[in-house]
């Protein structure tokens, strides 16, 4: 299950005072989030409650995060050893969300024990690199992952679950996520989470963290695809 996902959950979360360097979001977001330092282990803390800064103008870079082009911020907490992902193939994944603009609150969470005669491809989810099934973060960070790696993911609402317009305005494209995910898999899990993004103005930051694990690449034209 993730390697422990949970473990490699940010343990810490401070506000930054200071301008900084860092993401500018397309809106301003309702905080500032530094120092953040995800831990490889088991029975990691649950992230501690950011605090709002108004006006907020940055997320910060994350340490040990390194930042693309887009803005997303990366970091490869397991290396895989297995295939390597690319454009057009499969990936079936395993996965965590947090809302860590928001008290770090979790929509998607992998608390049980997985394993045994009960486990099966069932349990993960999975889409084909470049349709655009999944918010663009995952799109991006999943290629060139390998089988079995783990990555987390920290990034603004730019490259996250689409809006109509004006993210401020808290009106999703997409409100269930089906179409374009990952679908959070309880009730639960999904207000959490849509109570973030269809909050509205500026008060509330969408900044979002995704813990994945890359469990099988079926490639394009493979038996398996």
């Amino acid at each position: 299950a993730l390697g422990s996902a949970s473990a490699f959950m940010p343990t810490r979360m401070s506000i930054s005072s200071g301008s900084g360097s860092g993401i500018e979001s397309r809106r301003a977001f309702g905080t500032k989030l530094a120092g953040v330092v995800g831990g490889v282990g088991v029975g990691a803390m649950a992230p501690s409650a950011a605090l709002a800064v108004r006006p907020p103008k940055f997320v910060n870079k994350q340490e040990g995060f390194y930042e693309t082009k887009s803005g997303l911020q990366i970091k490869d907490a397991k290396q895989g050893t297995g295939k390597e992902c690319a454009v057009g193939d499969r990936a079936v994944y395993e996965w965590e969300g947090y809302t860590i603009g928001y008290f770090g609150r979790p929509f998607e969470a992998k608390g049980g024990v997985k394993g045994g005669a009960f486990q099966s491809d069932q349990d993960y989810d999975r889409f084909i690199v470049g349709r655009g099934q999944v918010v663009p973060a995952l799109e991006e960070a999943i290629v060139g992952m390998k089988e079995g790696g783990v990555r987390q993911l920290v990034f603004g609402t730019d490259l996250g679950y689409p809006f109509i317009g004006d993210e401020q305005e808290g009106k999703l494209v997409d409100p269930g996520h089906d179409k374009v995910g990952p679908k959070p898999h309880t009730f639960s899990g999904m207000r959490a989470l849509n109570f973030v993004l269809e909050n509205k103005g500026d008060n509330v930051d969408k900044t979002l963290l995704l813990n994945v694990k890359l469990v099988r690449v079926d490639q394009k034209g493979s038996k398996s695809f």
